[in-house]
């Protein structure tokens, strides 16, 4: 009888180590999934936004830090629509001249073939609990040339808030032991670029 008790209580015991051996072993795996996951959603937004802000700039010569500018001017602003057209002077037919034959908005050109697209939530932060995303915009001398720049930070804290607090430490010691920017960042204050950091 005591034997037969003894075995039950092993297989649970052995059960139960399995299992937490299991558990250990996923958890970070499952973390990496989330996070991979979560961050693929907000890279998609930061391309939205940065081909957004460099069509704003092109008409206005400087990127915007409200989003209320940029979504009036994706609703309002207008692109020519170019037709090439051989040239009628040239009997070689080898110059053509550019024909302007209207104008679309400028949302209606990059989000027409997307329908379930809402501009407004390009502001949105994805997994934050509603919180937008803060532009930063500024002017830097670049060899006597003062350019625009941009820049977007997504710290790990904003988008992973709900996941385990320890191994969200864990990854942004990682990245600041690295010299990395703990989170998603795209642009820079300090260089001309709008690259993001997980190109």
């Amino acid at each position: 009888m005591k034997s037969n008790v003894l075995k039950i209580v092993l297989a649970v015991v052995v059960i139960v180590l399995g299992y937490l051996l299991y558990a250990s072993i996923m958890r970070p795996i499952r973390f990496q999934e989330k996070l991979n996951s979560r961050n693929e959603h907000i890279v998609s937004k930061l391309k939205d936004i940065r081909t957004a802000q460099t069509f704003f700039k092109q008409f206005n010569n400087h990127y915007t830090s409200s989003f209320d500018s940029l979504f009036e001017f994706l609703r309002n602003g207008k692109i020519p629509v170019v037709k090439m057209v051989a040239d009628p002077t040239d009997t070689t037919f080898t110059r053509s001249i550019s024909d302007t034959i209207g104008f679309i908005a400028i949302a209606d050109s990059l989000y027409s073939k997307r329908p379930d697209f809402k501009m407004e939530d390009m502001a949105i932060m994805p997994f934050s609990e509603g919180r937008k995303f803060e532009m930063k915009t500024d002017k830097i001398d670049k060899g006597g040339v003062i350019v625009s720049v941009i820049e977007i930070l997504v710290p790990y804290e904003y988008y992973l808030h709900d996941l385990d607090k320890q191994d969200v430490i864990n990854l942004t010691e990682r990245q600041k032991t690295m010299n990395r920017y703990p989170g998603i960042k795209m642009g820079s204050l300090t260089e001309a670029s709008t690259d993001g950091n997980w190109e």
